[in-house]
């Protein structure tokens, strides 16, 4: 039950109503709310292109989603179906979070994505007003009139209930403000009809829940916690304080190593799932790393990972994700041997389906790479080193694509493309 001793901050979780779509018809002079527009991946190529977002009309008159492709669109001249341009999101997503940074101080503001923030409130918003809801509508027209964004908001005691508040509430009213406290749990989150509704409930954790006949919020927080520990493990226990609306993590703590270090991290675009998928970043973000290393000069001799999950959700020990390191045998500063070791790190303390949202590798134990260290087995890797420094060197002077691995031309690489492209899409030109 939630008591009085139930920490009670003020916490609001922002989304920038259909964000890509609002941004192009802004650009555009056209009205977001009664323009119907698709923003698609590949829109040049009929058939093959992604919905990745689209206006709240286009939704309404042609019932379009994110899973529809170019092929699935109506042949009507009034759609107006783009590509993205992702450096000009990037850009508004700064401005929006500088508007923001004007109620809160940095370490009270978290981005989660390009098109959601969480801000803690708590200690900054009574020297605006003597009504959080005031507050709120105020930072809501400053981005209107500055932006040209519209902002939905949930409110909460913290941001557990401020997401369950977006998400269930803010973006089904006019205001598009939604509130849950610690005292309108019972009639704000009981009520909530699906449990996949909650935020952190996903359709294999309802069936789950649906075995041990619970079929709606209510019934899970009035379920026995302690059997819901027994069946389902510390999950259970997750489970039942997201029905009550209990949320005290810390969610902006951020992990450290211990060692002087260079690193590099990443916030992915959306859940990732597949372990293929989640591979293939952590490679590019080590061979990132790797090649800092050999811009400064450096090798290391330790390696450190850590991997967030999707917020508000848990593996099956509790953990919000994690973080290990471990001591290579010699210094480096080659990209496979860095790789290797964060792939088997990875692949050690990953539990196979936990959602991933925020991955991180960092080199430590760090080094001079005059007099660089070999053992009697890896004598080759002087001269794989040499080669990635001329490869650095003509990246450097020519470009990404200037030269790359033989692996970079075969079906399913990304190299190419990607070098293009900013967060996996288009970055887009003006207008003008």
């Amino acid at each position: 039950m939630i008591t009085q001793e139930e920490p009670a901050g003020v916490f609001a979780f922002i989304d920038n109503k259909s964000f890509y779509a609002t941004v192009e018809c802004t650009e555009r002079g056209l009205d977001p709310l009664t323009t119907p527009l698709v923003v698609m991946s590949e829109a040049a190529n009929t058939g093959s292109g992604l919905v990745l977002a689209s206006s709240p009309m286009a939704k309404q008159r042609y019932h379009i989603t994110n899973v529809n492709r170019r092929r699935d669109l109506p042949d009507d001249p009034d759609l107006i179906v783009v590509p993205p341009r992702m450096n000009l999101y990037i850009e508004k997503n700064a401005a929006v979070n500088r508007i923001f940074n004007e109620y809160v101080a940095d370490e009270d503001l978290m981005p989660y994505s390009i098109d959601e923030s969480l801000l803690d409130l708590t200690h900054s918003w009574r020297l605006f007003g003597n009504n959080i809801l005031a507050v709120i509508r105020q930072i809501q027209q400053e981005v209107l009139a500055r932006e040209q964004l519209v902002l939905t908001v949930g409110l909460g005691n913290n941001p557990l209930q401020a997401k369950i508040a977006l998400d269930c509430y803010a973006k089904h009213n006019r205001e598009f403000i939604g509130v849950i406290t610690n005292q309108t749990v019972p009639s704000k989150i009981w009520r909530i009809p699906n449990l996949t509704d909650i935020w952190g409930i996903n359709h294999r954790t309802a069936a789950r829940l649906n075995r041990l006949n619970i079929y709606t919020v209510d019934d899970l927080a009035h379920a026995d916690p302690f059997y819901l520990k027994a069946q389902l493990g510390i999950m259970g226990t997750q489970l039942y304080a997201t029905a009550w609306g209990i949320d005290r993590t810390q969610m902006m703590q951020q992990v450290k190593t211990r060692h002087q270090s260079i690193g590099n991290s990443q916030v992915l675009p959306r859940d990732y799932h597949q372990r293929a998928e989640i591979e293939v970043v952590l490679k590019e973000i080590g061979a990132q790393v790797a090649a800092r290393l050999r811009a400064q000069n450096k090798q290391c001799q330790g390696i450190h990972l850590f991997v967030s999950y999707s917020m508000n959700v848990v593996d099956e020990n509790g953990q919000t994700g994690f973080a290990h390191s471990l001591k290579l045998p010699v210094s480096t500063a080659e990209t496979n041997q860095i790789n290797e070791q964060v792939i088997w790190l990875f692949e050690k303390y990953w539990d196979g389906h936990t959602a991933v949202r925020h991955l991180g590798v960092a080199c430590t134990r760090l080094s001079s790479r005059m007099g660089e260290q070999l053992d009697l087995f890896h004598s080759h890797v002087t001269e794989r080193l040499q080669l990635e420094d001329t490869m650095d060197e003509l990246r450097h002077r020519f470009g990404k694509t200037s030269i790359m691995r033989a692996s970079s031309l075969e079906k399913g690489a990304t190299f190419i493309a990607r070098s293009k492209l900013v967060g996996g899409h288009s970055g887009g030109q003006s207008l003008d």
